[in-house]
């Protein structure tokens, strides 16, 4: 079922059968120079380097009831709470094994957003993506700023007759050079926005951990430094060593020259981070470790009729499903957990074929339809379809929806608790 003003803006993407890495690499292409380049991303290093103290909440937009969870954790080994919107987001990308844990509590950055400290990084709430298929959160590009002084460095080195080359490392490339060439052929990308490479286990991460959004375009091509391979992004560092890519630990770093209070608060009665916390039901079909390190993702199989949760490469959890039956097909791409209720009345109206003309109260000349009390509803497109339970049949494995993914209702219930907001939600044939 598609339910009365789920979709906001009524965007709807292009249909595509790309596999779900060609999807992130071309997210990886396109999304990050256009959010870059966009929002005006570096704005607070408009005057250079930003030291001036964190500003009190009520100056910034705080981030909308979305669904997130309402349950605020503690992180025992960083001293600090976590809630809402940046709660659901760093439970999908990973957590602690890819951002770190928190190394303060939510305040307003000076670029004027809803932000959080983590050991890897500041994370913000970005509302101009609120009505997008794109994360509302996403690291603070603070990689132009340490990338520019790194560059500088090796400059006056070049100056002082040191003969530093990499220096020549921040150098724009075209997409005809040859450095862009090999990479390519190499198996690389060339992200034209900000005219550099990632290619290798830089990749690699950047493939399986949304890199084109949350770390968003390189800013230099990868260099070594202390025996460690790294390349800067606009939200951070990347590093590989002999224990494998991770982002660099920017954030004690960040904090004084942001003016963020690092010190730890106390526990109260707030429960530590588990992430069995959230969930609201069984696993009812358990197949990986719940706690293996690695981004929430969901794979939806058309023509299998299958749904597969994931973390990392884990595999946590399959369910048949039933999609959308012609001449309502679920749409295909790459989206995510956007927009969640425990339960809602859904709505619409269709033509005379059952084609799905829209959502909410049916016009004259159209056939209405309603369900009441759809349990664990999650909308992950601007098309208004959301995964969500089905007690209306029990014909899992054929198609038979207006676009939505109907559940199971024990399966919905655990996926409900499973998958916060931000939870990518690939769909394909």
């Amino acid at each position: 079922m598609k339910s009365r003003g789920a979709s906001d803006d009524g965007a709807v993407r292009q249909r595509s059968s790309m596999s779900r890495r060609d999807l992130v690499r071309g997210a990886g292409v396109v999304a990050a120079g256009a959010g870059w380049r966009s929002v005006g991303a570096d704005r607070a290093f408009a005057h250079g380097e930003s030291d001036g103290a964190a500003d009190s909440l009520a100056s910034v937009e705080l981030p909308p009831e979305l669904g997130q969870t309402g349950i605020q954790v503690y992180v025992a080994s960083t001293g600090h709470t976590l809630r809402g919107v940046m709660l659901d987001y760093w439970r999908a990308s990973g957590a602690g094994a890819i951002f770190g844990h928190p190394i303060s509590e939510p305040f307003a950055a000076t670029d004027g957003y809803y932000s959080q400290a983590f050991e890897r990084g500041i994370l913000q709430y970005r509302p101009e993506f609120l009505y997008t298929e794109e994360p509302i959160v996403r690291l603070m590009p603070v990689g132009r700023l340490e990338a520019r002084a790194g560059a500088g460095d090796f400059r006056n080195r070049r100056r002082l007759g040191g003969g530093d080359r990499r220096v020549d490392l921040w150098r724009r490339r075209e997409a005809g050079d040859e450095s862009v060439v090999q990479a390519l052929a190499e198996g690389g990308i060339f992200v034209e926005v900000t005219g550099h490479t990632i290619s290798g286990e830089f990749l690699a991460w950047y493939t399986a951990n949304d890199g084109a959004f949350y770390l968003g375009p390189p800013l230099s091509e990868p260099f070594s430094e202390r025996g460690v391979t790294v390349q800067w992004f606009a939200g951070g560092q990347l590093r590989s060593d002999v224990q494998g890519t991770a982002l660099a630990p920017l954030g004690a770093k960040l904090a004084p020259r942001f003016g963020i209070e690092t010190s730890s608060v106390p526990r109260g009665d707030l429960p530590d981070y588990d992430e069995l916390l959230f969930w609201m039901a069984d696993n009812p079909n358990p197949l990986g470790d719940p706690y293996t390190p690695g981004a929430k993702w969901i794979e939806i199989d058309i023509a299998r009729q299958e749904l597969f949760a994931y973390q990392g490469q884990t595999l946590i959890s399959t369910s048949l499903v039933s999609t959308g039956l012609e001449p309502n097909p679920t749409e295909l791409g790459l989206f995510r957990v956007r927009l969640k209720y425990l339960e809602q009345d859904m709505q619409g109206f269709t033509d005379a074929t059952g084609e799905v003309l829209g959502t909410g109260d049916a016009p004259p000349g159209t056939i209405p339809y309603a369900v009441e009390a759809v349990p664990h509803v999650m909308y992950f497109n601007m098309d208004a379809e959301a995964l969500h339970g089905a007690y209306w049949h029990n014909n899992f494995g054929q198609k038979m929806s207006h676009g939505c993914v109907n559940l199971p209702l024990d399966f919905a219930a655990w996926l409900y608790g499973w998958a916060p907001l931000g939870t990518s939600v690939w769909v394909h044939e």
